[in-house]
């Protein structure tokens, strides 16, 4: 008989208790932020600087003007335009910006929209992560798999082409950097720094916990690591439920269960209350409570079976319906979705070593390849109600199997039609 670890929350009340403080924290927080809010949209203008993140060049009505992302000092990220013909990249503005009540407080909370006067620039100083980018991007000729690998080890935004080739593909969630990425990475770094403690251990100190040591080392650098890359929003709440998760393993308590991730939700809106409006946190959240429903219904089989076949591809089919609900896009070419999730395991850990040798292009011959697979694609959106009943049959999966069965089932035929049919 194998014993059970402790649940996080013994009793129900608990975990109401707990779920009540974190609900009152945001409330609190959710209040002076639209303290703050109001104060933002009733002045007729404000001075500030900011940071260019992205800069791109549109076209409305035969005029040409440039829409730029910025990263103020006050932490606000926000999209303005300019008819300036410059090179905008690396630069730091000094903005005059004019907010009106058209910006909403969810706008406010997460990205907005707003007229502005770019006062002065001035060239960001080149920096050590700059210099690695430049080192990574000169391994290829291509400019798209420059964008590509730049995107996956330092989250920098893709090249707008690329982008959609990799959407057509159904393969978005392997290029933006999230927990996906963290996990790997976290793997990789425990599993090789273990191979050094272990010997060090059985010599010195064998009263020695390595979770605890060697876990510790690897958050270490994992949070070196997303403090370099700029701290993407993505990757600040992987890394806070790591963080959360390698501590609850510490404490020898369930880690996977639906009442660790909901409290790990709470945690991360309270502590990140623009969380409340990113399409895709929800979309991550969605995604790790499939694995978690998954893995409730699976764990009497292999690991080995569970990994490669149950995890990739009931996720693949069990988020179909929610992204069609969002996203239209819709081509063949996506049903290879699940086996490049595998693929990507290997792949990037590797990629990083051939990068450091400095032969990354090995690859590139057969990654343009792949980009240039899908010509064509449809739009197919799967109405909302559909989307709320597929999501409500979801969360009653969590106490009853046979629901959980309905769910995968009118999931696998979504597919069916959605890539026989269409």
């Amino acid at each position: 008989m194998q014993l059970q670890k402790p649940k996080l929350f013994p009793e129900r009340k608990g975990f109401m208790l707990v779920m009540g403080m974190l609900i009152l924290l945001l409330s609190i927080r959710l209040f002076f932020a639209y303290h703050t809010y109001q104060n933002f949209i009733s002045k007729p203008f404000y001075y500030t600087y900011a940071k260019v993140i992205v800069a791109y060049e549109k076209n409305k009505g035969g005029r040409y003007y440039t829409v730029l992302k910025l990263k103020s000092d006050e932490g606000f990220t926000f999209y303005t335009t300019t008819h300036r013909k410059e090179n905008f990249n690396h630069k730091r503005l000094r903005l005059q910006i004019f907010p009106n009540k058209s910006i909403k407080f969810r706008d406010y909370l997460g990205t907005f929209y707003v007229k502005s006067k770019i006062k002065h620039q001035e060239k960001v100083d080149v920096t050590f992560k700059n210099n690695v980018l430049n080192k990574v991007a000169s391994q290829h000729k291509s400019t798209a798999l420059q964008s590509f690998y730049n995107a996956i080890f330092f989250a920098s935004p893709l090249d707008k082409n690329l982008r959609e080739q990799i959407a057509k593909l159904g393969i978005s969630h392997l290029v933006a950097l999230s927990g996906f990425h963290l996990g790997i990475l976290w793997g990789l770094l425990y599993g090789v720094l273990l191979l050094f403690y272990r010997p060090m251990q059985q010599k010195f100190f064998p009263y020695r916990h390595a979770l605890f040591d060697v876990g510790f080392v690897a958050m270490l650098l994992l949070g070196l690591y997303v403090w370099f890359v700029g701290f993407p929003p993505s990757l600040v709440r992987s890394y806070a439920m790591v963080l959360v998760g390698w501590g609850v393993l510490l404490l020898g308590m369930e880690l996977l269960s639906f009442t660790f991730l909901t409290m790990v939700l709470f945690m991360l809106v309270v502590l990140f209350p623009s969380l409340l409006v990113s399409l895709s946190f929800w979309l991550s959240v969605t995604g790790v409570f499939y694995i978690f429903l998954l893995l409730q219904y699976t764990k009497a089989f292999d690991t080995k079976l569970i990994s490669l076949l149950f995890i990739p591809f009931g996720i693949f089919l069990l988020m179909l319906p929610v992204v069609h609900g969002i996203f239209g896009l819709t081509t063949p070419y996506q049903l290879l979705s699940p086996l490049l999730s595998i693929l990507f395991v290997p792949f990037y850990p590797l990629v990083i070593l051939l990068h450091v040798l400095g032969i990354g292009d090995i690859f590139d011959n057969a990654l343009l390849w792949l980009f240039s697979l899908p010509k064509e694609s449809l739009e197919h959106f799967l109405p909302v109600w559909l989307v709320g009943v597929y999501m409500g049959l979801s969360m009653g999966a969590i106490w009853n199997k046979k629901v959980f069965y309905v769910v995968l089932g009118l999931a696998a035929a979504y597919s069916i039609y959605l890539f026989t049919y269409i």
